[in-house]
């Protein structure tokens, strides 16, 4: 009898160990999603509980058919104003992550995004591995992006903030919270952002149908010409499956 309680203290304490450890590695490196079938939601590299208590979040309410359209953009490659066209054609409200870059040489663009009902939203200044910074670092590069962002609109910048390339640890989620940011992941993507290598328009709405789900939070790069092409069709393709889009300012950390 002895020996039984003694492999099944055993057995417990290497079940907490592993899920320590599952826990620690949830909490740092890059963003990663793994996709199910069409309509299901995907099992990101840390769940929606462990994200909710640094007001972090990757999905919106599963049980609804709302979804949620973003944009990252570190500079202007031509094709923001077509997806503008297409967002205006359908009454589609977007966030678009920029950075510091973004903002200095396209003011006009970003004044566009503002006046069309757009969000613009803190992608950091510089476009480092925000998971490497320390506090002081850290809370320059979102002030810094949130000063430019008044100086050219005169208006506050929303606390949206999106890791760059996705690079997050615990700290950082501590960091951006304690600034009052609700840090915003996603769970729909493809490889768009390649400018040579832009995937072909069947494949790319092909891979993007596939991965809707209720609730989805959908990143694509502003500067694929490919996500230009297709953006009208694939905004009528959401709707005709029964789709619409919300804003992530409305997204609720319950």
């Amino acid at each position: 009898m002895k020996i039984k309680v003694k492999r099944a203290a055993a057995l417990l304490l290497a079940a907490c160990v592993i899920s320590v450890s599952t826990a620690a590695l949830a909490a740092n490196g890059s963003w990663g999603l793994s996709f199910k079938g069409k309509g299901q939601t995907p099992v990101g590299d840390a769940t929606p509980e462990y994200l909710k208590q640094f007001d972090a979040l990757y999905l919106g309410d599963t049980s609804q058919d709302t979804v949620y359209l973003t944009f990252d953009a570190g500079y202007e490659n031509g094709y923001t104003p077509q997806i503008l066209d297409a967002l205006k054609k359908h009454e589609v409200s977007a966030t678009f992550f920029l950075v510091g870059h973004y903002l200095e040489s396209q003011p006009e663009l970003v004044r566009r995004m503002r006046d069309e009902g757009h969000t613009v939203a803190n992608h950091s200044y510089r476009h480092p591995d925000m998971s490497s910074l320390n506090i002081e670092r850290f809370k320059k590069e979102l002030n810094s992006l949130e000063g430019l962002f008044k100086e050219i609109t005169g208006e506050d910048m929303p606390k949206l903030y999106r890791p760059p390339s996705g690079m997050y640890n615990e700290q950082s989620l501590k960091f951006a919270k304690d600034l009052g940011y609700k840090t915003v992941f996603w769970s729909v993507a493809y490889k768009d952002w390649i400018n040579d290598k832009q995937p072909g328009r069947e494949e790319s709405l092909g891979k993007l149908m596939s991965r809707i789900h209720p609730g989805a939070i959908i990143l694509l790069h502003s500067t694929s010409k490919t996500n230009a092409e297709i953006l009208d069709e694939f905004l009528t393709r959401c709707k005709s499956e029964g789709y619409t889009f919300g804003r992530l300012e409305d997204i609720p950390i319950t």
